[in-house]
């Protein structure tokens, strides 16, 4: 493996993520937003946060996969979320675990920002996640 997680003694404990991610590697995979959509363009969960966070980290899956990457070989994911408010979490963390096993993500995640928007593309979008990972 090419990522190292660390969640260092003096930073924020317990998070749902690693605060450090070490890459060692020659290849970086980057993959743009993903959003809760099926391959055909259908939303999903138009209004269901835990729904879109889940079907948003499938297409991640997908996108890693074809670049021969997997989660655990993420050293940054980035979520954008619509109307954040604290309170959201439960519900945000749903969709996370919801899937986790099912696509390979560890829990804790890799180094991880969650950054509240007003608006994404379109009104239904809920959540956007890109994904950074480093293959030897």
């Amino acid at each position: 493996m090419s990522v190292r997680y660390l969640t260092p003694v003096g930073m924020t404990q317990p998070t749902p993520y690693h605060h450090v991610a070490i890459g060692t590697g020659s290849r970086h995979v980057h993959v743009a937003g993903q959003i809760a959509r099926l391959a055909d363009g259908t939303p999903v969960a138009p209004e269901d946060l835990a729904g879109q966070v889940a079907q948003a980290l499938r297409n991640t899956a997908v996108g890693l996969a074809a670049a021969g990457a997997s989660f655990g070989d993420v050293v940054r994911l980035t979520f954008y979320v619509t109307g954040w408010q604290p309170e959201k979490i439960t519900e945000f963390m749903a969709g996370v675990e919801q899937v986790a096993a099912e696509i390979g993500l560890p829990l804790p995640m890799p180094p991880a920002s969650l950054i509240g928007v007003d608006y994404l593309f379109e009104p239904d979008v809920l959540v956007e996640l890109e994904a950074t990972a480093v293959l030897d």
